[in-house]
């Protein structure tokens, strides 16, 4: 992961890149405007601009995010909807619950921990349903294969 500025490259780690796609998908949460708009708007706030990961997988989500939510709600309790999630929150588990199931590269224990580690940071207690709900998702992703 490396940006350039000014022709220097930056180097992020996954974990800096995972927390720039969050930033992108909680800011695209208040707006319908194009992702295009929302990560140029957003680049600012970055040393280096968005980075190449971010991008990619922030992309890929905007174009699946109905399957994925419709995924997240098989994991509510009874009576809970999408809708009732927090917007953090919901970002945070649409990017765990992509790269857990569609990014072969990244195991699914890092999504889930860096999954726990956002929430902790960006939510007001919310850590523990992140866990519950990724555990129950991985649980019966095993029990799939």
């Amino acid at each position: 992961m490396s940006n350039d500025l000014n022709g220097e490259q930056i180097k992020l780690t996954r974990s800096e890149a995972r927390e720039q796609a969050f930033m992108l998908l909680f800011s695209k949460s208040f707006n319908d405007e194009p992702l295009e708009a929302t990560i140029e708007d957003n680049s600012e706030m970055f040393v280096g601009g968005v980075c190449g990961y971010a991008q990619s997988v922030v992309s890929a989500i905007e174009d699946i995010k109905d399957e994925i939510d419709a995924e997240i709600s098989k994991y509510l309790k009874k009576g809970w909807t999408i809708s009732r999630i927090s917007k953090p929150t919901l970002a945070i588990l649409r990017l765990a619950f992509y790269e857990i199931k569609y990014l072969d590269s990244v195991p699914d224990s890092v999504s889930v921990n860096e999954a726990v580690e956002l929430a902790k940071k960006y939510t007001i207690d919310e850590s523990k349903f992140v866990n519950g709900i990724l555990g129950a998702f991985i649980r019966s992703k095993e029990g799939t294969e």
